[in-house]
């Protein structure tokens, strides 16, 4: 790993095009072709389905416009850690960092990995998850895992040559995904919709209900079940909504980051949201509600796509998901290192983490997050990412919002070329939906989202024992 201890300082080569293209492209995983399903078991009407999007959406849009301030503030690599340590204290920033580090960032590119390889096991069977390649009792390596590692592997290299190369190949899956998505969209409404089905889903369309798995059967819900019902179905929708902030990372090689990371935060979740609402339409179009419920392995897309294309569909959709799965973790691997980078040059990660090759990007920070990516993929421990990675995400999000109404305060007379859209009204509507999702998602499902806690609060004591001496912050 060759460094250049001249070039210090990262290269702005990016532009709005390829801001936009990493926010989307981060954006859109697999979550689009499969958490419908858990979302209509946990509300059981088309109405629900299509609200939980919308209001998955504007939430979205909301926190990524009320971040466009602070880009325009703080045009710097590292993005959300450099705002929390600015409107809070270090310990803060650090507790992100460690939290991005452990569980969020790598959590989720070892997620979007397997999502990969599981997909790339329709066309290729051998590469499956039930082809165990090692076994030894309490530990068995499949054929998925290597690929998923394989696949982390072959990006982070990519990545590691230069950030031409990551934006290019980022550029260009995510036009062909948009492009894909946008395509199963229209054929779905031209091709495969119907009348009948779409009038009997809009029957009782905003009766809400729950399938109890113990009984096997729906049951009604209202009051403070229906609100629970909610909060546990928007885990899907917003965790496939995620990903947007890695823009912001990056944004000491975007060019005029005053102005374009805010844009391509805006326009990057608002045409994702759009994209999101619309396929969701297209299934209820397409799809009896009951199979939208119960479509094998949650795999509502390649239920949708064989109503549309036969046969063939599943092949269809396995391509559309591994281009997107593989776009999206170029995406995020090109961002996270930059919270890294960042934090290293602050004393707060391994110093190694701080230092730029000769195509001026940390490449050590993008195989230390390699290594540690793969590790989880080894884990297969992966249905509870879900849940312990979005109530970390919500948390930090709430507070850096937050933090625009401190540095208001604390730093009144900072040029701001962009300021909060409908700002207090907005960014507060965010802070209180978001809470009020995280105090749900606390009581019902504890087990899970408060080891993402734990996780979260494990960093304060490793804060004061690896600090630089002499740092009172």
């Amino acid at each position: 790993m060759q460094e250049n201890p001249e070039n210090e300082n990262l290269k702005r080569e990016l532009g709005l095009l390829d801001g936009t293209m990493l926010v989307v492209g981060s954006m859109i995983g697999s979550g689009i072709f499969i958490v419908s399903a858990d979302i209509t078991r946990q509300v059981g009407s088309a109405g629900w389905l299509l609200l939980i999007w919308l209001l998955s959406g504007l939430i979205t849009v909301i926190a990524a416009v009320s971040y466009g301030e602070l880009s325009s503030m703080f045009p710097k690599a590292g993005g959300q850690y450099v705002y929390l340590k600015i409107a809070y204290n270090k310990l803060i920033a650090f507790l992100y960092g460690w939290s991005f580090f452990a569980v969020i960032q790598t959590g989720t590119i070892a997620a979007v990995g397997v999502a990969f390889s599981k997909f790339a096991a329709y066309l290729y069977p051998p590469v499956s998850d039930e082809n165990i390649l090692w076994d030894i009792g309490w530990f068995q390596l499949n054929a998925a895992q290597l690929v998923s590692i394989c696949t982390i592997i072959i990006l982070t290299y990519i990545n590691s040559r230069g950030v031409k190369n990551g934006k290019m190949l980022q550029t260009v899956l995510t036009i062909i995904k948009i492009a894909s998505l946008l395509g199963l969209i229209v054929f779905g409404l031209l091709l495969a919709a119907k009348a009948e089905t779409w009038d009997a889903n809009w029957t009782n369309a905003w009766t809400t209900r729950t399938f109890d798995s113990a009984s096997g059967s729906w049951l009604p819900i209202s009051g403070t079940a229906l609100i629970t019902g909610i909060s546990a179905a928007m885990v899907g929708s917003l965790f496939s909504s995620d990903a947007w902030v890695g823009v912001t990372f990056i944004a000491g090689e975007i060019k005029n980051p005053q102005r374009n990371v805010g844009l391509s935060l805006f326009l990057g979740t608002f045409i994702v949201s759009i994209i999101y609402v619309l396929a969701n339409v297209m299934y209820i179009a397409v799809i009896p509600l009951e199979e939208i419920a119960f479509a094998k392995s949650d795999r509502v897309a390649v239920v949708a796509s064989n109503y549309i294309f036969g046969n063939i569909g599943t092949l269809i959709i396995a391509i559309m998901i591994m281009v997107s799965t593989f776009a999206c973790n170029n995406g995020l691997i090109m961002a996270g290192a930059r919270v890294y980078y960042t934090m290293a040059k602050d004393g707060l990660f391994f110093k190694k983490a701080a230092l730029l090759n000769h195509a001026s990007v940390p490449s050590w920070a993008l195989w230390m997050q390699c290594i540690w990516a793969s590790a989880l993929c080894l884990t297969g421990k992966y249905n509870a990412l879900l849940d312990f990675v979005i109530i970390i995400v919500l948390i930090f999000y709430i507070l850096t919002i937050y933090g625009i109404f401190i540095l208001r305060r604390k730093m009144p007379d900072v040029e701001r070329p962009y300021k909060a859209f409908g700002y207090p009204f907005l960014p507060m509507v965010y802070i209180v939906l978001a809470s009020a999702i995280c105090i749900s998602l606390l009581f019902t499902k504890f087990s899970t989202c408060g080891w993402g806690v734990l996780i979260m609060l494990m960093g304060i004591p490793v804060y004061y024992l690896t600090k630089p001496k002499g740092d009172k912050s």
